[in-house]
């Protein structure tokens, strides 16, 4: 589960791992896998002990494009009843303890309209139009969403963000655009945020949108895919996750993230989570990712911190 390789961009082959002064690169070196394998590299140690507590390792897939395999497990864990007690997301926090984040929720909304020639826009749905209209109502609910930042809130920013990704309709600048897609995230601070959110753009389409592209097409429709919905990590005051991470790290504080995880799934499902994984997210999704050494070695120390805690 890596995001993709632009061509050209690495200094070395990003599918090879290379090491050099220290570091380890290679795509998804940092954003996870020097978690997975530091959590490899430990599991004979842990195998040969006599647990008096279970040790579990997650590996889940898809979670670039919507946390789809963690989304899989927590609902495989529901139905067999299984209810671990405590998570730790590796992801790249500089191996910081990481009480929160915002949640990630993504969606493609796709407009239908009626074609027809340019010269007679009347006639036609141009639903790259009405697509337009939906971006700009995008963009007054972020206006919107700053004023909503909770007045405790400790993320950067402190409020919910919209964010439009990206955009494609129509087939010549002669012809009225028949379809129209517009790719979307909102990365609310809480739930309230999000239901706020995509409440108001679904009415903004159902009640304002469509009504004025069916009077033309009856045939007209607006469809809003959710690709993902992910609930972000609240911190709470009581976390027995924080409290191991601690005393595995030697950290007295924790803080939050602007990026999402799977530890907010985790939470909703009953366990205590926090993230703490070796490397920066200022390496990911770019060339020449890598992993210092240094960060596995202290990964690798609070793995192996982890042995006298479980053992019987």
């Amino acid at each position: 589960d890596v995001v993709p390789v632009a061509a050209g961009e690495w200094t070395s082959d990003p599918f090879a791992l290379r090491a050099a002064e220290g570091r380890l690169y290679g795509r998804g070196a940092c954003d996870m896998k020097g978690f997975i394998a530091a959590c490899l590299a430990m599991a004979p140690r842990f195998a040969a002990q006599p647990l008096a507590r279970p040790l579990h390792f997650a590996l889940t897939y898809d979670e670039e494009v919507g946390c789809f395999g963690a989304q899989h497990l927590v609902s495989g864990l529901r139905q067999a009843g299984i209810a671990p007690a405590v998570a730790i997301i590796g992801e790249p926090t500089d191996m910081r303890v990481i009480e929160g984040h915002k949640g990630c929720h993504e969606y493609t909304t796709r407009f239908s309209g009626r074609e027809g020639h340019g010269s007679d826009p009347g006639a036609g749905v141009n639903a790259v139009e009405y697509a337009a209209r939906f971006i700009v109502r995008l963009l007054e609910l972020r206006d919107d969403l700053k004023s909503r930042a909770p007045r405790d809130s400790r993320f950067v920013p402190p409020w919910s963000t919209v964010q439009v990704g990206q955009i494609a309709g129509g087939s010549a600048r002669n012809v009225i655009a028949g379809h129209c897609a517009v790719d979307w995230e909102l990365r609310p601070v809480n739930a309230a945020d999000a239901a706020h959110a995509t409440g108001t753009m679904r009415d903004f389409a159902q009640a304002v949108l469509l009504p004025a592209m069916r009077a033309i097409a009856p045939e007209a429709s607006i469809e809003t895919e959710v690709i993902a919905e992910v609930t972000g990590l609240e911190p709470v005051s009581t976390s027995e996750a924080r409290a191991i991470a601690f005393a595995l790290t030697g950290a007295e504080s924790a803080g939050l993230v602007p990026f999402g995880t799977e530890a907010g799934l985790f939470q909703a499902m009953g366990m205590s989570a926090v993230v703490c994984g070796p490397g920066s997210i200022a390496q990911a999704h770019k060339a020449d990712e890598f992993v210092s050494l240094d960060q596995l070695s202290r990964c690798l120390g609070m793995l192996e911190g982890l042995v006298p805690r479980i053992a019987a």
